[in-house]
């Protein structure tokens, strides 16, 4: 008894720090995102997503399907540095759904000279080949 009793003391602090690997590398990406947009880096800040034409991104004007769309529409909506301002993240829930997949619920700001914009999002996030990505992200 006193055996199981010390294995699940053991045990615990191991089980509680691998739930929060997958907490720490996603949150991890989503700093990699708001660097990459700050720094004006569109390519950096989409290399988060899938890059795949499953990618689903969901917007103000309906899904968008495949990594190529989505960074042609970002382009399309920021332009330049003026239109894309300061990103800031604000994490509100990160479940766990299965061995290697997260769901999040959130909020973003961007501060600009040209009128702040904010809004709330979820994205699915997937370990795919050892590597934390977005696989759908809905942002309004």
């Amino acid at each position: 008894m006193r055996f199981v009793l010390s294995f699940i003391l053991l045990m615990a602090p191991l089980a509680m720090l691998r739930a929060q690997q997958p907490q720490s590398a996603i949150s991890a990406l989503l700093a990699k995102q708001t660097a990459a947009w700050n720094a004006g880096n569109l390519e950096e800040f989409m290399s988060t997503y899938w890059q795949s034409d499953s990618l689903i991104f969901i917007g103000k004007r309906g899904p968008t399907y495949g990594w190529q769309a989505t960074l042609d529409n970002y382009k399309r909506s920021y332009p330049d540095t003026t239109a894309m301002g300061k990103l800031n993240f604000n994490i509100l829930e990160m479940k766990p759904l299965a061995t290697g997949l997260y769901f999040i619920v959130g909020k973003w700001h961007l501060q600009r000279s040209i009128g702040d914009l904010e809004g709330h999002f979820t994205l699915l996030i997937k370990q795919i080949g050892g590597s934390w990505k977005i696989i759908a992200d809905h942002s309004s």
